[in-house]
Parts: structure tokens; sequence; C-alpha cells
């Protein structure tokens, strides 16, 4: 048999506010599903017949009560999420643009998105043409116009 889990009693304040969270405004589903959750374990139901009533997993059930013993009324916010880490560094995107604004290469009347990435590879980076194209629109620039790439702006 699992450990028993410490009962969840909410103060009258907290109660409030969850139960006017549930009720009123427009709140992100699962932070009106995690205050669900708290008001039913404060009226002492069990975690089984909570995660059937709300529609979550169990396991759910048991993170939030954790969660509100670690941090209270913080259980219900969301947690800050790192996401993607970013492949296009302002380094990077410096190089680019460095590129693009330097003089033309030999045999060649201005420069291309193709060009500038095979530039950019020989410098170590590792880019497609898609995202020097996408550099140079966040930056202003145009590989086709004048002879420096820079755009006239």
């Amino acid at each position: 048999m699992g450990k028993l889990k410490e009962k969840i009693a909410l103060s009258s304040a907290e109660e409030a506010e969850l139960k006017r969270l549930v009720s009123k405004g427009k709140h992100a589903v699962r932070k009106v599903k995690r205050a669900q959750i708290l008001l039913r374990l404060h009226e002492g139901h069990k975690h089984v017949d909570i995660a059937q009533a709300v529609g979550v997993s169990l396991a759910t059930v048991y993170n939030i009560h954790d969660r509100y013993l670690a941090t209270r009324l913080h259980a219900v916010e969301e947690k800050p999420r790192p996401g993607q880490p970013r492949k296009v560094t302002p380094e990077v995107e410096a190089a680019v643009t460095r590129i693009a604004c330097s003089q033309v290469p030999g045999g060649h009347s201005r420069w291309t998105v193709s060009l500038i990435n095979e530039r950019v590879v020989k410098l170590g980076y590792e880019l497609n043409d898609e995202t020097v194209r996408l550099v140079l629109k966040k930056a202003g620039l145009s590989p086709g116009s004048g002879s420096s790439g820079a755009s006239a702006r």
C-alpha cells in the first residue's frame, strides 16, 4: 500500500480564490482543472475519484497534491517552460549580416542567399538557405539589391 498523503486544508481565502477561478473569467483549462483538483482534495475526495471527475490522470492529481504542499496556491500556476533553444544566435545573425554587407565575391554581380550560405558554412555555422533568408529579412537586408547586398533603407 502506498504512503498516505498529507491532507489538503485550504484557508478560507485560498478556497474563495479557487472557487472564483473555477467559476468566473477566462482561464487556461489546465489552470481551472488544477483548481478543481485542489478544491476536491480539500473536500476529502479520493485521488482516483478526482481523476475521473476532472478528466485527468491519477498521476496529475498526485502531482498537484505534492505541488500544493510545496508551494501552496502556486500549484495552480504554470511552471516556466524553457522551450526550444534558439538555433540562430545573435552571433550567427551578425555573421550573416556582415557577409551580406561585404563586397561581392569575384565573378558574381550580387549576393544570393546560396552564396551567403556557402560563406556562412565556411565559417563553421550549420544553416540552410531558408534560415539565411529569414535572418536577412529580419535584418531588413536584401541580397539582390545593390552591389553590397544591403538595402537602401
